[in-house]
């Protein structure tokens, strides 16, 4: 029987220990300790973490692992990758793990009929990636196709979006790829108002082939190109779909064989490896799609096989605990210092708030202690001149995810330099912060009458002791950005189990998508459905003129 988390000793004794070391001060631990830097960071599958600038110390991170192991972190490590049903509000496996296994002998496998499936379908992606990247694939008119436009919302979008921004000079030789996510018709003529119909291939990427958005999109795909699936000679060439409903896709008119396999035991937030990924695939071509694989894998394997001591998602994920259930921060901020991974943010938020903001247990009790932060952010230099003053000088503290990439696209250069001199120097100044005095010196080194320094002191001081971890990458590579991606997968997976949440379900989102439906109804005077609120009607009779107008 599992015991509740906040009545645990380990909890407890964390409790105790954050109100004994609330007032302590990170950069003198700095002072105190010229190996903190070499003892609170770590490497593994290419990946560099700091975590020095937390405030934490050995006794901090011992109870911290106590917890973990407290919470049988390596028993639901073990029993995921087995395939065990851990998604206990589905009676689900959540087996993503298993779609970059690659059968070789190592701790990251998959069952075999697992192991074979993910073979097979693998195969059917690399060889619709060559004969699309070749030209050997051809539309209703005989030309190849020039731009592939991914239709999908949620993990259908973001995680292939994200590889490919990220990686999009790895390789040039394939087609443009395009995400189509909002029903808005402006996005869908945003996407498609210079393409050509007859050059043009859409990926239908949903797993119950039931979701509105998608659906709404795919249908503005069919009449845009003036094809029916199914009828018109040639049609099948411009539409491929990926899904766990087959005869949904079919029904819609994609011919049988292009339709790809998404088992239920991926979900949406984890599928990019799975035939989600075909973008991916034509995009950066398939041994990039591979090399993703592997990096994923390389960090999987570092997950299995490494103490806690030294596993980077573990303390990634029990340092992130500390600072939410035991210093009392509400959200995390992840600033990535490349454009390549300007996407990042949003994926990470999907991930993390979908897998768990969770308001009950794994057996269905309300929690009593806080789940999962908000999760956002921006690349950086740009949030540097946007919400970091509020980093530096707000009165809550949020804690940061910096993440930098050492080699730029073209090298190391001064513009690179730069770049990352920004990165570390705001983890820094966050942590070191200015106090008054100092301030008052500086002002008056300046020439500042006394009364201008009384004035504007207080505005200049930084409060500073404001923690942040530092991910470094040597290059964005396929493989570095496979081993990123899993890193948070597994950080957000321990976290789950910390707070004994389901980390693999997504109820919340449903209900708006039922109560769309009814109030859509609204709109075409159908007063059928569940009752509606005054607010809700109003609303409707307020819209509904526009709406109609503007259809």
């Amino acid at each position: 029987m599992t015991t509740r988390l906040d009545r645990m000793p380990e909890w407890q004794s964390l409790n105790a220990h954050a109100r004994a070391v609330a007032d302590r001060r990170i950069g003198v631990m700095f002072r105190d300790d010229p190996g903190r830097f070499g003892r609170f960071s770590g490497e593994a599958a290419g990946i560099f973490l700091d975590y020095s600038k937390h405030n934490i110390d050995s006794a901090t991170l011992e109870l911290l692992l106590a917890l973990a192991r407290a919470s049988d972190v390596e028993g639901w490590r073990e029993r995921q990758f087995r395939g065990k049903r851990i998604n206990v509000a589905e009676d689900r496996a959540a087996l993503h793990t298993a779609l970059r296994s690659d059968g070789d002998g190592g701790r990251v496998h998959a069952p075999g009929p697992v192991r074979e499936e993910v073979a097979e379908v693998l195969g059917r992606i690399g060889t619709l990636a060559e004969a699309i990247r070749s030209g050997q694939w051809r539309g209703h008119t005989g030309k190849p196709v020039r731009t592939v436009v991914n239709i999908g919302i949620g993990g259908s979008h973001l995680g292939p979006a994200l590889v490919c921004r990220a990686l999009s000079r790895h390789d040039r030789d394939g087609p443009e790829i395009r995400f189509l996510s909002n029903v808005d018709s402006g996005h869908f003529d945003e996407i498609t108002r210079d393409l050509d119909p007859e050059a043009t291939l859409f990926v239908l990427a949903s797993k119950t082939f039931s979701t509105q958005e998608t659906l709404a999109n795919a249908e503005s795909a069919r009449q845009w190109l003036g094809l029916r699936p199914g009828r018109d000679p040639g049609a099948e060439n411009h539409f491929i779909a990926v899904t766990g409903h087959h005869e949904r896709a079919l029904a819609f008119g994609i011919v049988p064989e292009n339709i790809y396999p998404l088992p239920d035991w991926v979900g949406g937030r984890f599928s990019l490896w799975s035939a989600i990924g075909i973008s991916i695939a034509i995009g950066i071509g398939m041994e990039g799609f591979r090399a993703l694989l592997r990096g994923a894998r390389a960090m999987d394997e570092h997950f299995l096989a490494a103490p806690l001591e030294r596993n980077l998602p573990v303390l990634m994920a029990m340092t992130g605990i500390w600072c939410r259930n035991f210093l009392g921060t509400s959200s995390l901020a992840v600033v990535p210092y490349t454009q390549g991974l300007e996407l990042l943010p949003a994926f990470l938020q999907q991930m993390e708030m979908e897998s768990n903001g969770k308001r009950v247990t794994r057996k269905g009790e309300e929690v009593a202690w806080e789940t999962c932060p908000v999760i956002w952010g921006a690349v950086g230099t740009n949030g540097q001149h946007t919400f970091f003053q509020h980093l530096h000088q707000g009165v809550e503290t949020i804690p940061v995810d910096f993440i930098v990439v050492k080699e730029g696209a073209d090298g190391q250069d001064g513009t690179q330099r730069k770049l990352v001199a920004n990165a570390v120097a705001q983890s820094a100044a966050l942590m070191a912060g200015r106090d008054e005095e100092i301030v008052r010196q500086h002002l008056s080194g300046a020439g500042l009458t006394v009364d201008q320094i009384d004035r504007q002191a207080p505005h200049r001081t930084y409060p500073g002791n404001r923690p942040s971890s530092t991910i470094v990458l040597e290059r964005l590579t396929p493989e570095s950005l496979g081993a990123l991606i899993a890193l948070y997968e597994h950080k957000v997976f321990v976290q789950g189990v910390v707070w004994q949440v389901c980390s693999f379900d997504q109820w919340g989102v449903e209900l708006g998508k039922e109560l769309a439906v009814a109030v859509d109804r609204l709109f075409t005077g159908d007063a059928a459905g569940p009752e509606i609120d005054g607010s809700t009607r109003g609303l409707v009779a307020l819209l509904g003129s526009g709406v109609e107008t503007a259809s």
